[in-house]
């Protein structure tokens, strides 16, 4: 997890959705142990009790189980169920702002997309 904190939003939320982008990035999976509130809260130098109040968001969205005296552990299924949500909110969000952009600037969204396949190929010479 990165340190740096910013001020546009609760620290226990970064902390929660730094959580979120370990999941879906495969670094934590299902039944993969969350780092302890006490190492967090230690090796960022937060309150554990901001530590706890991210950690209890996940568990209050399904995404992570509170097992007693053992810690906190990913659950079964959530980083399909992030993805499902993150497409959800892509497209009902952002994704009429980048179609709207595309028509302002008078884009062909074909052309771009043919543009991007030939970049992953390798067909750019920059």
């Amino acid at each position: 997890m990165d340190p740096k904190w910013n001020e546009d939003q609760p620290i226990y939320r970064q902390l929660r959705d730094r959580v979120v982008a370990m999941i879906l990035e495969g670094v934590l999976g299902d039944g993969d142990a969350l780092p302890s509130v006490r190492n967090v809260a230690a090796e960022y130098r937060l309150n554990p009790l901001t530590v706890l109040k991210g950690y209890q968001e996940l568990v209050d969205e399904g995404l992570v189980e509170k097992k007693r005296g053992r810690g906190m552990f990913v659950n079964e299924g959530a980083r399909v169920q992030l993805l499902k949500d993150e497409r959800t909110r892509f497209l009902e969000k952002e994704w009429p702002v980048v179609v709207a952009t595309i028509e302002r600037l008078g884009l062909d969204a074909a052309e771009l997309f043919k543009e991007e396949s030939e970049k992953d190929a390798g067909g750019d010479d920059e």
